[in-house]
This record gives structure tokens, C-alpha cells and sequence, in this order.
């Protein structure tokens, strides 16, 4: 049976802040790796939206700012690598110094620029948005210090496996946690140095094609986790 081994959390120095490789030295990366795909989630946070502090500008330029990261891996992974569009959100409460991090899959272009201001929401909101256009939502690294583990009803899933050597994530918490509230199971490196390439992923039984398939997979299958 052919196998589908997809990295689920990666970022870009071209768009995340806190990321130190290029998008297209992360394709190679992964290209070497043997993966088949990838989902870039860079940030949608105020991190990185400080590139802009001080300007005034529009909700579109910020997306075209948060899209560099996506595009640029496109056009390098030149067939070789398939490159799916997600992202990593956090939300603009400074009042409650709310620190969690949302996967969010199937997301599209035309999502981004018709929500304005999507990183104001509430994760209620947030949760109801992204279903109501078919996306599936993650909580990150859910027992990483400073997050608080979000009421599951908002969630598809949360990550059991978070790969980067730098964070404790308490993996193991997470994954009796998911068992317990019936959540469904993603892994990722959290790719943002080249040491964390391939350190996390999910496995699935086929092909997948696109976003949309990557989310019927996501919620209807039950892909193999990697944990390294």
C-alpha cells in the first residue's frame, strides 16, 4: 500500500519571525527527508505582524506578508514535494496574554483576505468560522508552559507529538489528553532549524491530493503518527 508522509507544522524565516530557514532550504530539507508533503503554518500572530509596527497598513498587505513564506515554497518544491497551506494562529489579546497556538488546515488564500482581522477572534468564533468553511483546527502543543488547554467542543484535535528539541511539550500529557476527550491525534516538528527537519509528521495510507483531501484524511482517517 502506498504510503503519504507529510510534515503538519513548519515555518519560514520568510514569514515567522522566530523561524531561521529559508523556504526553500526547509523544501530541500524535506525533499532529503523522503517526505511527500508538507503544510507550511507559519504564524498569524502579533509576532508576526510586528514586522509592520509603526505603518499603517491594510489586512491585505499583511496576508501578502504572511503568504511570502507559503509562495516561496511553492516555487521551490517544483513537483518534487507537495506544499499545502496552513497556518499557526495566535490571538491579539494583550489584556489577557492569551499564549495559544491553533493548527489550522485546508485553509485557503481567499479564507485569509475575506477575514479580516481574523487574530482578533475568540477561539468560539474562530472554531465556528473555520468549520463553516471546512477547515479543520489543532490546538498546538496544548501542555507547552504558558498555554492553557482549550475547551475541547472548539477543537478537531490537538497535537500529541510536537518534535522541536528546544520546547518541553509534555507529549506524553498530550496524547492522554486527546484519548480522554476523544481528540483527534496530529504530530509535527515544528520545523524552524534545520536540526528539526523530519523529527515529527503524520503517515497516511494514500495519496493526498489537496487541501480539502488533506482534511477529509485528517478527520476521517487515522494516519500513523511519527515520533523521533
Amino acid at each position: 500500500m502506498e504510503k503519504f508522509v507529510c510534515e503538519m507544522h513548519a515555518h519560514t524565516s520568510n514569514t515567522s519571525r522566530c523561524a531561521h530557514i529559508k523556504a526553500e532550504d526547509m523544501i530541500k530539507d524535506y525533499i532529503d527527508a523522503g517526505y511527500d508533503g508538507i503544510v507550511v503554518t507559519d504564524h498569524l500572530s502579533p509576532s508576526t505582524f510586528a514586522h509592520f509596527e509603526g505603518k499603517a497598513v491594510s489586512w491585505k498587505e499583511k496576508i501578502d506578508f504572511f503568504l511570502r513564506g507559503y509562495n516561496a515554497a511553492k516555487n521551490a518544491a517544483n513537483g518534487k514535494i507537495k506544499v499545502f497551506l496552513g497556518t499557526e494562529i495566535r490571538f491579539y489579546f494583550p489584556e489577557d496574554a492569551n499564549m495559544n497556538d491553533y493548527l489550522v488546515y485546508g485553509v485557503t488564500e481567499k479564507f485569509l483576505y475575506d477575514n479580516v482581522d481574523i487574530d482578533r477572534m475568540r477561539i468560539p468564533e474562530f472554531s465556528e468560522l473555520v468549520h463553516k468553511n471546512g477547515m479543520a483546527i489543532f490546538q498546538a502543543h496544548p501542555f507547552r508552559i504558558g498555554m492553557t488547554v482549550t475547551n475541547p467542543k472548539y477543537l478537531d484535535g490537538i497535537e500529541v507529538y510536537n518534535g522541536c528539541p528546544r520546547h518541553n511539550s509534555h507529549n506524553a500529557i498530550a496524547n492522554m489528553w486527546a484519548d480522554e476527550n476523544s481528540l483527534l491525534k496530529t504530530s509535527g516538528s515544528d520545523y524552524h532549524e534545520h536540526e528539526d527537519t523530519a523529527r515529527g509528521g503524520l503517515i497516511f495510507d494514500r495519496e493526498i491530493t489537496d487541501n480539502k483531501d488533506l482534511v477529509k484524511a485528517l478527520l476521517g482517517t487515522t494516519p500513523e503518527i511519527i515520533r523521533k
